[in-house]
């Protein structure tokens, strides 16, 4: 059983888009999207640096276009599964036939734009906390004030909160861990969201929804939602609420998973799914030149 998945805001690096705007009709299709949504992807995912794809406005529908060209290069896909981490959600979601590739671009386009504007009230970040004992590490965190804002699996837990209660955190870190500042730009999947919540919910009336053709397996909880109108609501309440990762690959597992690929710019979720998926294989859709050797995988484990 194969799972395809989306990695999240803080996978996009400077001028990953550019090998796959080679690829036959992938720069028309960028174009199209740019239009629709009023970004100009291509410059973006090409020539911007890393600060101007830091921005959380840019960053988002840009990972969501790239999952998506990636996902598309593969040609027919059949997954046992699909899921995404955060913005990764709406990839996927398109992945299950949930949304259009054109509404999720502009669901995403408007997500992005606020929860930046949530983020500009407060200065808030994230740190990786990686090792240590996961129920001390939380119980570590609240007590400081911060969030368990993604709880990843595989001893690494996401800490999110205004940047002094980072500071307290880099000065007092949980026992056997250590913290990782990220660079990203709020506090994201924590109340400083609550704002973009209402903004989303307004978006998620106009969205034309079809129920997941493939199982889809949440942030929310690791369950696999049935019904589309489900995934919606779900995407709209997890901007303000943690993402629970460790139980998405507790899904898969149950699930009988024996591969997984991630889609462009991949390489977070599995290294992820490296540790806490022993015997599974993986592959990260990283260039265009990875597409060979995930059709095999595609060949060797779809339902």
């Amino acid at each position: 059983m194969l799972v395809l998945v989306a990695p999240g805001q803080g996978a996009q690096t400077p001028g990953f888009l550019t090998p796959w705007l080679d690829l036959p009709g992938a720069a028309d299709r960028i174009a199209a999207w740019s239009d629709a949504i009023g970004l100009d992807l291509a410059h973006y995912g090409t020539k911007a640096d890393a600060d101007e794809i830091r921005d959380t406005a840019v960053a988002q529908p840009l990972l969501v276009a790239a999952g998506l060209l990636s996902a598309a290069a593969l040609g027919e896909v059949s997954p046992g599964a699909v899921a995404g981490h955060s913005v990764g959600e709406i990839t996927a979601a398109v992945f299950a036939g949930v949304l259009d590739d054109t509404a999720a671009l502009g669901f995403v386009r408007t997500r992005g734009l606020a929860m930046a504007e949530a983020a500009a009230v407060t200065e808030t970040g994230m740190s990786a906390v990686l090792g240590g004992d996961p129920e001390q590490v939380v119980a570590h965190l609240e007590k400081l004030g911060l969030t368990p804002a993604n709880v990843n699996g595989a001893g690494q837990i996401v800490a999110a909160g205004t940047a002094e209660q980072l500071a307290a955190l880099a000065e007092n870190k949980p026992e056997k861990a250590r913290v990782i500042a990220l660079k990203v730009a709020g506090a994201f999947h924590t109340h400083h969201m609550a704002p973009a919540v209402a903004t989303l919910q307004e978006a998620a009336a106009g969205l034309t929804v079809a129920d997941p053709a493939v199982p889809y397996v949440s942030n929310k909880d690791g369950q696999t939602v049935a019904g589309g109108d489900d995934v919606i609501a779900r995407l709209v309440g997890q901007v303000a609420n943690p993402v629970r990762w460790d139980l998405c690959m507790e899904t898969f597992k149950e699930r009988g998973v024996t591969a997984l690929i991630e889609v462009c710019p991949g390489g977070t979720l599995t290294g992820l799914a490296k540790r806490a998926l022993p015997g599974v294989q993986t592959l990260a859709l990283k260039t265009p030149d990875d597409l060979d050797a995930a059709r095999t995988l595609l060949t060797e484990h779809s339902a």
